[in-house]
């Protein structure tokens, strides 16, 4: 099972000082395991979003210390900023990232909260999933008011704090209140329009979040209030769920922006919020000229904005994801007011761990150097799942190119969908080339297992089963996989531009190539292996698949040879 790991993203009230930013993200980073991902400062609404991760123990450490060292640095009596706010460190998100149920992550949100309430002396209120009450799950209510209005809030009997000062002592005058809660990932995101009018920003905003805006008798800016049987303002509400808007100006780039909160990226997703934008911007005599984004984004989001706009343009959305992630920047104008680099804004690409690098990695001259070197890995295994990921490689582009062949307009969609499938089966071959030469290392270090204690010599033997048992089910994977694929090949071979033949068919050549590989790679793994009843299953398995293989490959050659 994997450790349980949480992401946090406090939003602190300083954006201008690089200095006293750093020294706020240092107290995070003195505590041991934790991994800042991500400092995002912004000059206009002074603030900036700090995004670091880790086990949840080491996490509530480092946000302490964090919101610590905030208190001490800034001065919330003299903070002006574009963003609401009401604390030097505003809010204290906690996101469950993996091994952990959001009710778990709101008990450490909590646990978190009672600590700076009761050891810095600073006003905390819980919200979203860790709020003690339903009002308070909303986060603009616990801000509502901002700084300038916590005097009378806290000490009110509806607004009073869940943990920390009830009063607007001389400690609270200058680190100001903060939220503390535990949410679902959050994309924080703006969208650049060619003006700089702050109330035509609003109107943009207004008119796609969720609450939408307050109904108006006439005017729909000064007319007077519509309230409802309760007496309360009644509402228009905005066309997007599960987003939060408003429109501010940033001197900083000289543009007014709507700047948005997507807290379901799965009912509103990224690129559907900036085509809402650009539509209620046209209706208004506005431009989006194009977005930024604040942190971090999952990498989900940029490869489903990338298919969204290629199926717009009718194109193929079987291309890497390198490709779908540079569209999806280009679509968005995400690099409008700076570069946006992938490896620094996507969460997936930080979390990876960094350690020695992946055959798969490797140019090919060096892959090529590597496999010739003086040691057995990487090896057959390797080579048979790597030449099984060109063969798909090869029918995936001929899908594509079939995808975008002129006059063939009403089959891009079904070239399109096995361009995937191709590029579905070369990635998992490609992931089957580094984890074979794994399971071959994984033997080695078992074999060289200490065996003098019976003890010792039982681990010993057990370590080399699990490993050899591994190193057998690997290549089985990669004769699937690569079987499989053939699909591809021979799908294109019948039905794809009849120029690219002899490339689908070179793709079903090495296919057949890999499955051969890998079933030398299974045979040799299981001889003397001791579970009888695992290798005769996995024999006849590998058997089939093997005898399927050829018979395949030689009726798609044979076509292609009548062809030709």
């Amino acid at each position: 099972m994997s450790k349980p790991i949480i992401e946090c993203v406090p939003n602190i009230s300083e954006g201008n000082d690089k200095n006293k930013i750093q020294e706020i993200v240092n107290a995070a980073k003195s505590v041991e395991n934790i991994r800042v991902l991500d400092v995002d400062a912004g000059k206009a609404t002074n603030r900036t979003v700090i995004t670091f991760v880790g086990e949840p123990e080491a996490v509530c450490e480092a946000a302490f210390r964090l919101i610590k060292k905030a208190a001490e640095l800034i001065d919330m009596s003299t903070h002006k900023g574009e963003h609401p706010r009401m604390g030097a460190t505003d809010v204290c998100p906690l996101v469950p990232v993996s091994g952990i149920s959001m009710e778990e992550t709101a008990a450490y949100a909590r646990k978190i909260g009672k600590r700076v309430g009761e050891e810095l002396g600073i006003p905390v209120y819980l919200y979203e999933n860790a709020a003690m009450n339903d009002k308070r799950k909303n986060l603009a209510n616990c801000r509502a008011g901002e700084y300038e209005g916590l005097p009378k809030k806290i000490s009110s009997a509806e607004w009073k704090p869940d943990f920390g000062p009830c009063e607007f002592n001389n400690r609270v005058l200058t680190t100001g209140a903060s939220a503390i809660g535990a949410r679902d990932f959050l994309v924080a995101y703006n969208i650049n329009l060619n003006t700089t009018s702050t109330r035509r920003a609003n109107s943009v905003a207004f008119d796609i979040r969720e609450k939408g805006r307050i109904k108006r008798e006439g005017n729909p800016f000064t007319g007077k209030i519509v309230l409802n049987e309760k007496g309360e303002p009644e509402t228009i509400p905005g066309t997007l769920k599960a987003v939060k808007g408003i429109g501010w100006y940033i001197e900083e780039y000289g543009i007014a922006q709507v700047s948005l909160n997507l807290n379901n990226i799965s009912i509103t997703p990224m690129h559907i919020a900036f085509e809402e934008a650009c539509k209620k911007a046209s209706e208004r005599g506005l431009r989006v000229t194009g977005s930024e984004l604040v942190g971090l984004v999952p990498l989900k989001s940029m490869l489903d904005a990338g298919k969204y706009f290629l199926k717009k343009q009718q194109r193929s959305i079987g291309v890497s994801d390198t490709e779908l992630i540079k569209i999806a920047v280009r679509s968005l104008g995400l690099d409008e007011l700076s570069p946006f680099n992938p490896n620094e804004k996507i969460i997936e690409y930080l979390l990876e761990e960094k350690t020695e690098k992946k055959l798969v990695e490797l140019s090919l001259a060096q892959f090529a150097i590597e496999t010739a070197a003086d040691s057995p890995a990487p090896g057959g295994g390797s080579i048979s799942a790597y030449v099984g990921a060109l063969g798909a490689a090869l029918g995936a582009m001929v899908a594509n190119l079939s995808s975008h062949k002129r006059g063939w307009d009403d089959k891009w969609e079904y070239f399109s969908d096995w361009a995937e499938k191709g590029k579905k089966y070369y990635t998992d071959l490609l992931f089957l080339v580094d984890e074979d030469t794994k399971a071959f290392n994984e033997i080695m270090v078992a074999y060289q297992l200490p065996k003098i204690t019976d003890e010792e010599k039982e681990a010993r033997k057990k370590a080399i089963t699990q490993a050899t048992r591994y190193a057998i089910e690997i290549p089985l994977k990669a004769m699937e996989t690569a079987y499989n694929s053939m699909e591809v090949m021979e799908r294109m071979v019948k039905e794809g531009m009849e120029s690219s033949l002899s490339d689908a068919a070179v793709g079903i050549l090495c296919a057949r190539t890999a499955v051969e590989g890998a079933y030398l790679n299974v045979r040799i793994n299981m001889k003397g292996f001791g579970d009888a009843e695992f290798v005769k299953q996995t024999s006849e398995k590998a058997k089939e698949i093997h005898q399927k293989a050829l018979q395949l490959e030689k009726q798609t050659i044979d076509f292609v040879s009548s062809k030709i």
